[in-house]
């Protein structure tokens, strides 16, 4: 079994690595850890989890952290990068849910983020863990960068268009919406109830933390060209779910059923990347709860601009469920495993 620990479980994205990793048949979870809940039941905060997690969160330096074989850490950034070093130092594997180790330019990292590096060494070897391009490094990583959950719908949308060199690369477009869960569990005035319902905004405009992130992940797809990359966020009035609407300049001729082969070839193989026939609409509704990616790809009026449609669960596919998919590839299990839970309706 592998022994997993989560720190900071008392979060959304904690709850759902809790509520996925409970149901794991190969995951004991032995340590779970709460500043804010120190000394209070799992199943008394997330009564969801009764009779499944019969664990109390301890205090952060309490935790036999270094006993399990990997973790999590579902903690706002800045949080993992304090403690990766000791951990893997102990022969933890460590996969940050957050954004510490996912920009390679630490330079670059500490002007978005707004602090200093407190484990550079580290982000040199971090392995980003968007399984549908690095498998094979996940396989040997020793850190994990889990993808945004912007960054992973956008990415997936975009990647074949990139690998296939079909689109300009000095003008993509990224229009993307999220619901209020993305902004976490913390109290904020912008998050209540009143303030969102029947409301619907753009954010992050002149520029947002996931822009360097995709940005670089992209260059990387395109062999290391520079990319040009607009990309606007917005929060709608739901619970959870993004929908990236993606634009990109065709460079050359290819026919809408040619733009459908490619994404069809590309993920042929993918279990939790599925593209939708000719014509579709993918809705966030239909992956909610799953670790799906769910994408349809149009080339509207035959002219030079594809528009790419890709929805995820912004809990599963754009964190939690992305971590364990990560966890079962490193640790050699089978890569849905735990992950096969479909989509809930309504």
């Amino acid at each position: 079994m592998i022994k997993a620990g989560i720190v900071g479980g008392s979060g959304y994205t904690g709850v759902e690595l809790l509520r996925i990793l409970a149901g794991h048949p190969a995951v004991k979870i032995t340590a779970i850890t709460s500043r804010g809940e120190t000394g209070q039941k799992v199943s008394d905060l997330f009564p969801s989890l009764r009779r499944r997690v019969d664990l109390a969160f301890a205090a952060p330096d309490e935790a036999a952290l270094d006993q399990c074989d990997v973790v999590f850490f579902a903690t706002p950034n800045g949080v993992a990068m304090q403690q990766a070093a000791a951990l893997t130092k102990a022969g933890v594997k460590v996969i940050d849910l957050a954004a510490d180790f996912r920009i390679r330019d630490v330079a670059e990292w500490e002007k978005w983020y707004g602090m200093t590096h407190a484990a550079p060494e580290l982000v040199a070897e971090a392995v980003y863990g968007l399984p549908e391009i690095n498998r094979e490094h996940i396989r040997k990583a020793r850190v994990i960068a889990n993808p945004g959950c912007y960054p992973t719908a956008v990415q997936l949308g975009f990647l074949p268009l990139v690998e296939a060199g079909v689109v300009a690369l000095d003008h993509l477009i990224a229009d993307a919406k999220s619901g209020v869960s993305g902004a976490g569990r913390k109290a904020a005035v912008a998050n209540l109830y009143s303030e969102v319902t029947d409301s619907f905004k753009a954010y992050g405009v002149p520029g947002h933390r996931h822009l360097p992130e995709i940005r670089q992940c992209l260059s990387h797809i395109a062999g290391g060209r520079e990319v040009g990359l607009t990309f606007v966020p917005h929060l709608v009035p739901m619970v959870r779910g993004i929908h990236a609407t993606l634009y990109a300049r065709l460079t050359r001729e290819v026919s809408e059923a040619e733009l459908q082969a490619m994404f069809e070839s590309r993920y042929a193989g993918e279990t939790f990347v599925d593209v939708l026939p000719a014509g579709g609409h993918p809705e966030t509704r239909s992956v909610r709860a799953s670790n799906m990616c769910r994408i349809a790809v149009h080339r509207p009026q035959g002219g030079d601009t594809v528009v790419v449609l890709s929805v995820i669960d912004n809990l599963v596919k754009g964190a939690a469920g992305q971590a364990v998919q990560n966890m079962n590839i490193l640790f050699g299990e089978e890569e849905s495993l735990g992950l096969t839970a479909l989509p809930v309706s309504p």
